[in-house]
C-alpha cells in the first residue's frame, strides 16, 4: 500500500480510501479531480495515478492555472513566440501521457468553456492525453455561484478524490514524521533517528495548516539542526516559532503600513484560504468563535470587499 517515493504513507481509513480509488482509476482513461487543502498531496496523488497507469513511461506535465490568464492559455494550447515560431502546448507535448491542471479553480472564466470544448475534441486532433485537475476549493459551490463552468466541472468530477487534512489523520502524523526523519538522516549518512514521547505528542497535536508539506519542512529542518539519534521536544520548531512565521508572512504583505482593522481582515482572509474556506477550522486557527468569524465576514462583505463578497 505504501509508495514511499511518492509519500503515499499512512493507515487512516479516509487516506486508504483515497489511495484505493487512485489505484482503481489509474487503469482507466477517465479525467480526475483531486480536492484537498494546500500541502495535502494533490500533485502526489496525480503522480501516483500516472505511475500506476499504462502511461507511466510517457510524460507527466503540469501547468499551474493560477498564473496569468494568457500565460495559462498559452501553456495549455501553445503559442507563437516573438520570432514567429510555434511552441506546442502542454496537451500536445504530453501526447500519450498525462497532464495535471493545478488550481483549476483559478482558470480564467472566459477560457473555461473553450477548454472544455478542446478537452472533448482531443481525439479529433489525434491526442491521447489523461487530464487530471487539482483544487483547494469546493468547485460545486463555484458552479452554483456562476464562477466555474458547469460542464467543465462535470467533465472532471466523475472521478473525484478528496484528501483528508493531515491534522485529522491521527497516528499517520507520527508515521510520516518518522519517515521524513529517516530520509534526511539517510541522505546525511546518519544513523537511525527517533523522537522522544514528548516530541511525538507535540508533533501529533499541532494544527498542521499546510498539511504534509509543512510537516516535511519542519522535520527536515529539525533533523538537520539536531545531533544524536533521539530528538527531544525542545528541538521541534513549531508552536512559538509558527507565530513568528505567520508574522513574517504578514509583514511581507505590508502589515507595518496597515491599520489594525486592515491587518485583522488580512489575517482572516489568510486563515480562510489556508483552510479552503472552512470557517470552523479558520476560527480555530484565529482563536475566535465561529460566530465572531461569521460577523466579521458579514462586515467585510457589507464593505464590498471582493474576496468576502464572493465567499460562499
Amino acid at each position: 500500500m505504501f509508495a514511499s517515493e511518492l509519500r503515499l504513507i499512512g493507515n487512516h481509513p479516509k487516506f486508504l480510501k483515497a489511495v484505493e480509488f487512485a489505484d482503481n482509476v489509474s487503469v482507466t482513461k477517465s479525467p480526475v479531480l483531486v480536492v484537498g487543502e494546500s500541502g495535502s498531496g494533490k500533485r502526489t496523488i496525480c503522480q501516483y495515478i500516472h505511475r500506476k497507469s499504462s502511461r507511466a513511461s510517457s510524460d507527466l506535465l503540469v501547468v499551474d492555472c493560477a498564473q496569468d490568464a494568457q500565460a495559462v492559455e498559452n501553456e495549455i494550447l501553445g503559442h507563437r513566440d516573438e520570432e514567429g515560431k510555434f511552441n506546442k502546448g502542454i496537451l500536445e507535448r504530453a501526447n500519450g501521457g498525462s497532464v495535471i491542471l493545478e488550481n483549476i479553480d483559478a482558470i480564467d472564466e472566459g477560457f473555461q468553456k473553450r477548454l472544455y470544448q478542446i478537452l472533448l475534441e482531443l481525439s479529433d486532433y489525434d491526442l491521447d492525453v489523461r487530464v487530471m485537475a487539482t483544487t483547494t476549493k469546493n468547485l460545486s459551490k463555484y458552479v452554483g455561484a456562476g464562477r466555474f463552468y458547469r460542464a467543465l466541472f462535470t467533465y472532471f468530477s466523475g472521478s473525484q478524490i478528496s484528501l483528508v487534512p493531515l491534522r485529522e489523520r491521527g497516528a499517520d502524523i507520527e508515521t510520516l514524521a518518522a519517515h521524513f526523519a529517516t530520509e534526511v538522516a539517510t541522505e546525511a549518512g546518519r544513523g537511525e533517528i527517533s523522537f522522544t514521547e514528548e516530541a511525538k505528542r507535540k508533533i501529533g497535536s499541532f494544527y498542521w495548516a499546510h498539511n504534509v508539506a509543512e510537516l516535511k519542512s519542519v522535520i527536515e529542518s529539525t533533523v538537520a539542526n539536531s545531533e544524536g539519534s533521539e530528538i527531544d521536544v525542545s528541538a521541534i520548531e513549531i508552536g512559538e516559532k509558527k507565530a513568528e512565521t505567520v508574522t513574517n508572512e504578514i509583514d511581507d504583505d505590508g502589515l507595518r503600513l496597515m491599520s489594525l482593522k486592515e491587518a485583522e481582515r488580512l489575517l482572516i482572509k489568510k486563515a480562510l484560504i489556508h483552510t479552503s474556506e472552512n470557517r470552523t477550522q479558520a476560527a480555530k486557527i484565529l482563536g475566535v468563535s465561529i460566530r465572531t468569524l461569521r460577523n466579521k465576514i458579514n462586515e467585510y462583505r457589507s464593505d464590498g470587499n471582493n474576496y468576502f463578497v464572493n465567499l460562499r
